[in-house]
């Protein structure tokens, strides 16, 4: 929160969880989100969870979260040949 800007009422706007949920989860001696409101949480924020929860990426495969994440959230959207232009376009600038 404090990285992006966002107060606690903002990540309750974007992330569906109570102000005041959220607040207890910032206080000295937090209680532990719910799987669903870390979830949702770590959505709004564009993190992962394990980072939500732990403050370190997840080091087996690549971690899905802010940039990448919207990338990719991005390119789902697309219709398949836009994918395919885009595909071929990161397959040739690879290349080099």
């Amino acid at each position: 929160m404090e990285y992006q800007g966002l107060t606690t009422k903002e990540l309750s706007e974007r992330s569906g969880v109570s102000k005041r949920t959220i607040d207890n989860y910032l206080m000295a001696n937090p209680q532990e989100p719910s799987v669903s409101n870390a979830y949702k949480i770590a959505r709004a924020l564009k993190v992962s969870i394990e980072y939500l929860l732990t403050g370190e990426e997840y080091t087996g495969n690549i971690t899905l979260t802010g940039p990448l994440l919207e990338f990719l959230e991005n390119y789902q959207a697309l219709p398949a040949e836009f994918q395919n232009i885009i595909e071929n376009l990161v397959k040739k600038l690879s290349e080099r």
